[in-house]
């Protein structure tokens, strides 16, 4: 028998958990959301690069990611995913690391999707653009999306489902509309003669669209028997997400032939007003919305209960794992992530995105050491689901996608690594911080028991 001190799920809540279809769709979401922002794959390499790269990736990345997460959150399915995951392997100043690497990394992120919102507004309400309108509308939105994500994760979940089927409708509708437009020939396109390509934007374009596999593991404990449930889930999630990247730049770059520098983000919209007509431009623009509302609440819910994991497990005081009496919801963990959303959202923050980016790959590397020193660390641990491969096997699978994520570091440019080395400095004093509180008890901590987590098979 194997004891490892993780959150017990059947111990910690008692309301409705998260459904097979509900978890499918907050993945998808917390991915990607639908195909806005695939557009620059082809601006940076043409077309046949493109969906050559939508079609390769997933196999080096993201399927890679979803198996770690799948094994990992099914042999400890308790609220906090990454950060158990890395305590278990290496102990508890790596757990708290990691907890603070994925963090920042969510909350920074968060920031981008209201201002997309926004953004996308703009367009169709003009009065959006800038000033006190744009500032209040920003500030009210925000303020919204929070209040949705505390009426419920299982309400946050049925929302996934709702606004991913209007979200990716017209997407299925251009694509159909565009079949007999398609000349095939344009899909071998390596782009336009003189223009250079971008190696740099295609690798982040696609990093960027088909990362953040691991992020649902904060929310195992509020999954119907997550056991069975997330690997279906990210099976399901995995089909849907690539289908929803392939099938759409498929029928456009097969369909539309326009300059090669007009595939900006949004250029989706354009092109189906150009397939269809502009009836079917609003309402992709609408769906970017949408998409952009459900992103938001898919990653909102992350964070939060990643915060009341890691309250949970005893790396943050204890007083950061209450729930609303109503809603059963970590109202703490949303209240504290909104506020530094609503911090971010008003400033230009691409270094820090890039940031973001360069401290989500600390601790992706990280995860993969920590899944493959539990392998080996806990060879015989039940585990219910297993990555069919033996050690040997699963280091090469690992180093792999490692080998990418090295390489979007070295590419960071001198204020991405000074902001990434400063947030990762201040990770390490936050663990020692908080070690310091503890042993003299300046705030109540709760001391992770040890509970049963797995048999030895």
């Amino acid at each position: 028998m194997t004891t490892l001190p993780v959150t017990d799920p059947s111990t910690t809540t008692t309301h409705k958990k998260l459904t097979l279809i509900q978890l499918v769709f907050l993945i998808y979401f917390e991915v990607a959301g639908g195909p806005y922002g695939e557009e620059p794959a082809v601006k940076a390499a043409g077309p046949f690069l493109a969906i050559l790269g939508f079609l390769i990736f997933p196999f080096i990345w993201s399927i890679p990611e979803a198996l770690v997460t799948a094994e990992l959150s099914t042999t400890f399915p308790g609220n906090g995913g990454f950060i158990i995951w890395a305590h278990k392997a290496f102990g508890p100043f790596w757990g708290s690391l990691m907890g603070t690497l994925k963090y920042v990394t969510s909350v920074i992120n968060l920031a981008a999707f209201p201002i997309l919102c926004i953004d996308y507004l703009e367009k169709l309400f003009p009065i959006f653009a800038s000033g006190l309108p744009r500032t209040l509308a920003l500030l009210f939105l925000i303020l919204l999306l929070s209040f949705i994500n505390f009426t419920g994760l299982n309400i946050v979940g049925y929302a996934a489902i709702i606004l991913g089927v209007i979200s990716l409708f017209p997407f299925i509708l251009m694509s159909c509309i565009a079949i007999p437009q398609i000349q095939p020939h344009r899909w071998l396109s390596m782009g336009q003669t003189g223009v250079k390509k971008d190696w740099n934007l295609l690798l982040n374009t696609l990093f960027w669209n088909l990362n953040f596999w691991d992020t649902v593991s904060t929310m195992a404990g509020e999954v119907e028997k997550p056991k069975k449930t997330f690997p279906l889930a990210l099976l399901f999630a995995v089909i849907l997400t690539c289908l929803g990247y392939l099938l759409p730049l498929v029928a456009v770059t097969g369909s539309v032939m326009v300059d090669q520098n007009q595939w900006e983000s949004g250029f989706m919209a354009v092109a189906a007003e150009m397939i269809a007509g502009k009836w079917l431009k609003i309402w992709i623009e609408i769906g970017a919305v949408l998409s952009a509302i459900g992103l938001f609440e898919a990653l909102l819910s992350s964070c939060a209960y990643q915060i009341l994991g890691m309250a949970d497990l005893g790396f943050l005081p204890k007083f950061f794992e209450r729930r609303s009496r109503w809603f059963d919801t970590p109202w703490i963990g949303i209240l504290v992530s909104t506020m530094i959303t609503l911090s971010f959202s008003y400033m230009d923050f691409r270094d820090i995105i890039s940031s973001a980016n360069f401290l989500y790959s600390l601790g992706m590397l990280l995860e993969f050491a920590s899944f493959l020193w539990l392998r080996r660390k806990f060879p015989t641990l039940k585990r219910p689901f297993r990555v069919p491969l033996r050690l040997p096997g699963l280091v090469v699978m690992c180093l792999i996608p490692s080998a990418f994520l090295v390489l979007i570091m070295a590419t960071a440019t001198k204020i991405v690594f000074l902001i990434g080395g400063l947030m990762t400095f201040g990770g390490i004093l936050w663990y020692f911080l908080m070690k310091l509180f503890k042993s003299k008890k300046w705030l109540v901590f709760k001391n992770a028991d040890e509970l049963e987590v797995g048999e030895e098979e």
